[in-house]
């Protein structure tokens, strides 16, 4: 089933319409102001053609042969030449919603009126997307200087070359395209360059890694909601006034989402909670997860920035009938806008192991012993205390920046890039994590809350988190296996926040 169609117009895509695009099959339609600025770019891609200008992609080679002109009768042949150059990914392929997205923003990045690409080839990429035709991409293979590897896998599927998924089904790419009713593209002089000379892989990771990182960061504070209740913790670190005396990045709105969750809750009460101030990682929580709620809305930014622009090289400057050589798509600023998102997380998951070992220790918490309510003969949340430490060591490892420069390639040419596909993929595996980290959080939180004997009189939000649980998870009467329990909490943080 699709949702609502997503309209190229002048008015840049966001990330959450690329999420749609990949994940609801959501149609792209072209409006005739993002036509037009196609077929305006295209012309002067034509009209320096036809003169012979020097321009790199167009009449000369690419990397370190730029010094190498291409003959007139070569220009087509040699784009055709670059998706095969540039096949060089490897590892597993790309899940179908990756693909989809990359083309999305590549589709986008196009509309932008900076590529110069053939309208044909333009409208092959959109009917391919819209039927649902995703060629086979590799995940491994850019570092982040344009994702040329993806692609040129992905515009090779569309050719006609390699594998392509289709209804459901892997075939040879021609074969898909002729059941999507479809026909390979038709390159001509600086289609081949034009298609993969961006950084569209990376950009769409980040589209789709947006939609989970905002599901996880909301159901991150319902489980420290649901915490601070089985706690009795203090909600003086959530007063509104105190928040204003420094108001750090994101601690305000945190808090202000916190008291909602809470509203009618008996912490509230005066000598409701058990001490003056609770372990930083309860007090805290405004602080640290108010530069979580900051650093995501950079890494959007950052992320908004791209899918608005032209990161081609060159640049077709279509309204000064000129085309310019440059350096935009080196993403520095988006990749450390990632990495900072990536440490962000890494506090936070500290956070939330932190506080779920509290919960489970009878001299911090005031509980029994590892939540062993029927006696210490029982195993109670024990074990679960290993996979905490585990998943937080984890992300804490992956929050380490890879985003330095590697080592320089093409001639030493292109001895400068971001590493942009790897900081998104690494941010994906901490996201996965950190899911499981809230779901153990919030399991443990709703059977604290019940030993406590105030499971039946939980703040508004708190409570629908503790009802969510038990839709799912049983309490834990007697020993038994909780790593499916915890697969099934997170799977449900995967798929909504409602």
């Amino acid at each position: 089933m699709t949702s609502t169609p997503v309209r190229l117009t002048a008015a840049p895509l966001r990330t959450q319409d690329i999420a749609a695009i990949a994940r609801r099959h959501s149609l792209v339609e072209v409006s005739p102001e993002a036509d037009a600025l196609i077929r305006a770019s295209r012309a002067v891609i034509e009209r320096h053609a036809a003169e012979n200008r020097p321009v790199y992609g167009l009449t000369t080679a690419l990397g370190a042969a730029v010094d190498t002109p291409l003959s007139g009768e070569d220009l087509i042949a040699y784009q055709r030449r670059v998706s095969f150059g540039h096949a060089v990914g490897f590892g597993e392929a790309l899940p179908r919603e990756a693909v989809r997205a990359m083309m999305a923003v590549r589709i986008a990045g196009m509309a932008a009126g900076g590529t110069g690409i053939s309208p044909a080839v333009f409208e092959g990429l959109v009917a391919a997307l819209n039927a649902g035709l995703h060629p086979v991409v590799p995940s491994l293979g850019s570092l982040g200087a344009a994702d040329l590897a993806p692609l040129a896998h992905m515009t090779l599927g569309l050719l006609g070359h390699g594998q392509a998924e289709y209804g459901g089904e892997t075939m040879p790419a021609a074969e898909a395209l002729e059941r999507a009713g479809l026909k390979p593209l038709d390159i001509h002089a600086k289609d081949g360059h034009a298609i993969i000379v961006a950084n569209s892989l990376s950009v769409a990771q980040a589209c789709l890694a947006l939609e989970d990182i905002e599901r996880a960061f909301e159901w991150s504070l319902r489980a420290v909601a649901l915490n601070l209740e089985a706690f009795r913790a203090n909600v003086s670190s959530l007063d509104d006034s105190a928040m204003a005396a420094r108001p750090a990045f994101g601690q305000r709105a945190v808090a202000a989402r916190l008291r909602e969750l809470l509203s009618g809750s008996t912490l509230f009460k005066e000598g409701a909670a058990r001490r003056i101030q609770d372990p930083l990682s309860y007090r805290c929580v405004p602080q640290v997860w108010g530069a979580l709620r900051h650093a995501i809305d950079e890494a959007r930014a950052a992320t908004e920035i791209e899918l608005a622009s032209s990161g081609d090289n060159p640049v077709v400057l279509a309204g000064e009938d000129r085309i310019v050589s440059h350096g935009n798509f080196d993403m520095t600023a988006f990749v450390l806008s990632w990495e900072r998102l990536s440490q962000a997380l890494a506090h936070a998951a500290a956070g939330i192991a932190n506080r779920t070992i509290k919960l489970m220790s009878p001299a911090v918490a005031g509980l029994p012993r590892f939540l062993a309510a029927n006696g210490q003969n029982r195993m109670g949340f024990a074990i679960l205390q290993k996979p905490v430490s585990a998943m937080e060591a984890e992300i804490r490892f992956l929050a380490s920046p890879i985003s330095l420069t590697p080592i320089a390639v093409s001639d030493w040419v292109e001895d400068q890039s971001s590493m942009a596909p790897a900081v998104i993929a690494k941010v994906n595996q901490i996201v996965e994590r950190f899911r499981y980290l809230v779901a153990m959080e919030l399991i443990s939180a709703a059977y604290a809350a019940e030993i406590r004997g105030v499971a039946d009189r939980l703040g508004r939000g708190a409570d629908e988190a503790y009802r969510t649980v038990r839709e799912r998870v049983a309490p834990l009467e007697e020993d038994r296996e909780l790593g499916c329990d915890v697969a099934s909490i997170a799977a449900m943080i995967a798929q909504s926040c409602s």
